[in-house]
This record gives structure tokens, sequence and C-alpha cells, in this order.
């Protein structure tokens, strides 16, 4: 399902990664990535040496409007940048960046989603009322990123136990839960409450 593309390395404020880029060669499946259709990129940013277990990582979906635009909106861009942080400075580690945009109904869906939160609904009534789950994204890609790289268990930094869950599914083994909060702002606050109360989000 995913091929290793290209590679180089990538100098960041955090120090240097190597950048590994991922290329699907057929139909993830619904809910899989942001359009579910072949010939996507998805990316692994690895410090050190990662093969072996009790690999400090993150899996991390896509988020325009807060990576590259800066939403207030949400917390992704922070929580990447904290990602990015504590693997370097334990030296060690990998972040799956995964093409999975509104947690997995794409930039133009999330977007609508967006009016309708600032119609009153919620960030899971919103994907509701639009027709999605609420939430559509699978980890059986950044299974098989990880699996490619070496890595035989992770140390997870999540809030989201369906990842824990979704990883484990995929055979990768989660030998630690590692609490990925990051500062909300006023404009994410009720968002990152939601999350907590309905899609049981962990401290």
């Amino acid at each position: 399902m995913i091929q290793r593309f290209s590679e180089a390395r990538l100098p960041t404020p955090h120090g240097e990664f190597r950048l590994v880029v991922y290329r699907t060669g057929a139909t993830g499946g619904p809910g899989a990535t942001a359009v579910g259709l072949a010939d996507e990129e998805h990316v692994a940013m690895v410090m050190g040496d990662v093969t072996g277990g009790d690999v400090l990582t993150r899996v991390h979906s896509s988020c325009f409007t807060g990576e590259v635009l800066g939403s207030l909106r949400c917390d992704c861009r922070a929580q990447l940048e904290a990602a990015l942080a504590r693997i370097a400075q334990e030296g060690r580690g990998v972040v799956v960046y995964l093409v999975q945009e509104g947690r997995g109904i794409g930039l133009g869906n999330k977007v609508r989603a967006y009016q309708l939160q600032d119609d009153g609904h919620d960030t899971v009534e919103a994907n509701l009322a639009l027709g999605f789950d609420a939430d559509l994204r699978s980890y059986d890609l950044a299974a098989g990123i990880l699996r490619d790289l070496g890595v035989t268990g992770v140390r997870l930094m999540t809030n989201n136990p369906q990842k824990i869950a979704g990883l484990q599914q995929a055979g990768v083994p989660v030998s630690t839960h590692e609490s990925h909060w990051v500062t909300g702002t006023k404009h994410s606050d009720g968002y990152l409450a939601t999350k907590k109360a309905k899609l049981g989000h962990i401290s």
C-alpha cells in the first residue's frame, strides 16, 4: 500500500531530521486519507536510529488551516512543534505526518464544518451534520511507515485513545502513552473540551 519514494536531511529549529516521503500506490480505503485516491504522499520526520522498540513517536494528521495559515481554532500546530521539540530533546524519535485533513474529511469539508461550528454545532456535531463519522482517520498507513523504518514498538505522544487502539490493531505495540496536551486559546477551548467529552481524549 505504501512505498518509500525519497528522503533527505531536513534542518529545523529543533535540529536536523531525516525527511522520508512515502507514496501510496493503491487506494487506501474509505477514510484512509483526505481524498482517498492513489499516489498520495505522506512523510516521516526521523531523528536518530529508530530501529527497535520504545521509539518516541507522534502520529500527526495534516492541518493546513492551523499549521500553514496559523488558525487559532485548533492546537495542531502547537502539537506538531511540541512533538518535534520532545524528539529533539531525546535525540531519537519519529513524527509520522499523514494527509488526513479534518479527521479524514478533507480540507473543503473541514471549512464547511467550521461554518457549522460558527452556527452553534461543536466539532463532532458538525462532522455528523455533513454526513461523516466523527473521526474517519485510519492508522494502517502509519503502521506501514513505522514498520518500513524498522520501528517495532512506540511510546506514543497522543491524547487520543483511538490512535493507540488503531496502531495496536495494525500491529504496532504501544508500550507507553505519553500525554501531549498543549496550551489552548479562547478560540480553541471549546474544540478541545469537545474532544475530551465526546471523543474520549485523555490526559
